[in-house]
């Protein structure tokens, strides 16, 4: 499956960083035992992870949002 590029520059950027921080912000909240934040900032932390690694975001697509240069 390929997915047409629509995430980049600066906004590729911000969703690593969101990426990284919701990993800790997981590890952090399952350490604690809060499993049910842990699992969400897990989720997001993922979904991130893709849109910076594939450049593609469905929500993007759906509204017709391009930030690629």
């Amino acid at each position: 499956m390929e997915f047409e590029p629509n995430v980049g520059g600066r906004d590729r950027l911000a969703r690593a960083a969101l990426a990284v921080v919701l990993t800790v912000v997981a590890l952090r909240s399952l350490r604690a035992k809060k499993p049910t934040a842990g699992l969400l900032a897990l989720v997001a932390a993922v979904g991130f992870g893709f849109n910076a690694t594939t450049r593609f975001c469905g929500m993007n697509r759906l509204l017709g949002v391009d930030t690629t240069e």
